[in-house]
């Protein structure tokens, strides 16, 4: 064996062994995550991932909460903080879903659904001025609309400066799932107008009815906006395929550039080997990446990672795990 190929061999092991030290103890498929969330922090250039407390066996015992690991390759992770811990007074229940973290200016925004309202589920949006948190609530109220049982909301900034909230109208309350916006103020602090229909998950030819033919669910999960190098404007979002037994990842395309559309949906999935709710994040070396959780149930959930390729406003998934 050539020592170059040695030295590299050897040069690999430590690092590993580095990334794995005290800082870093928890190997990516020790930690049981659903809709994993990752911010790539600048000043820190390190990944935070963030998920719901308790989501693991075993886990933190710290309540209803958001928790978050950092890590430095995305295969070692710190042992959990946690950054949002539900008190006795505020209106979310017993259950969480889907913390994702933005940076909007100044603040660092949390959105969060939780249960425990008349509609049923909700998204309520925290803040802080670190990504490490704490992250406190700011406003009384769920954010998305009240008669509505919505989850997984996510932020969007439209080329005028609008600031818009993206969320799932749940499939449990209409059968077939809807995807919405509704106008935001400028700090997040409540809805500035009237929710927007973007689609229906049925528009999808991807998709099947959850649970099988004829059962007439139609799940909408996790959007995620991205736009594109030539500018167009896509949302990666998350249903059922196959059989309707097998979680999915689909792409919208607006063919007006704009949130509120119309939107024309791909006619195959991105992925469809029983993951999804998933984000886009570009790693410290510049590559395109694709989280999500897989596999979809059993406890068995966990963060995977893959390099993405953009070409001509498509999407490409170049490595599988």
């Amino acid at each position: 064996m050539k020592k170059s190929v040695i030295f590299s061999l050897l040069f690999a092991a430590f690092v590993g062994a580095a990334f794995a030290g005290d800082e870093y103890p928890l190997p990516a498929s020790d930690i049981r995550i659903r809709d994993p969330f990752v911010y790539a922090d600048p000043e820190s250039k390190t990944y935070l991932m963030y998920a719901q407390t308790e989501n693991r066996i075993g886990g933190l015992g710290a309540g209803v909460g958001v928790e978050m690991y950092a890590s430095q390759d995305l295969e070692h992770f710190s042992e959990p903080q946690v950054v949002f811990h539900k008190e006795k007074d505020f209106w979310g229940g017993d259950q969480i879903w889907a913390p994702e973290m933005h940076r909007i200016g100044d603040w660092f925004y949390l959105f969060v659904t939780f249960n425990g309202r008349e509609g049923g589920r909700g998204t309520q949006i925290l803040r802080s001025r670190k990504a490490q948190g704490p992250f406190a609530v700011f406003s009384d109220q769920s954010n998305t609309p009240p008669e509505q049982c919505s989850l997984d909301g996510t932020p969007w900034i439209d080329e005028t400066g609008r600031r818009w909230l993206v969320y799932c109208h749940e499939w449990v309350q209409i059968g077939d799932g809807a995807m919405r916006a509704v106008p935001m103020k400028g700090d997040f602090s409540g809805r500035d107008g009237e929710s927007v229909l973007l689609f229906h998950a049925s528009e999808a030819p991807w998709v099947k009815s959850w649970g099988g033919a004829g059962q007439g669910k139609y799940v909408t999960d996790g959007p995620c906006l991205y736009k594109t190098k030539n500018g167009k404007l896509l949302m990666l979002w998350s249903s059922f395929t196959g059989e309707g037994h097998t979680y999915a990842i689909g792409v919208a395309e607006s063919e007006s550039g704009k949130i509120t559309g119309p939107w024309t949906q791909r006619a195959e999935p991105l992925f469809d080997r029983d993951g999804g709710h998933c984000m886009l994040f570009t790693t410290f070396e510049g590559q395109l990446t694709l989280a999500l959780h897989q596999p979809n149930s059993g406890r068995n959930e966990r963060a995977k990672f893959f390099p993405i390729q953009e070409e001509d406003g498509m999407l490409k998934v170049i490595a599988e795990q």
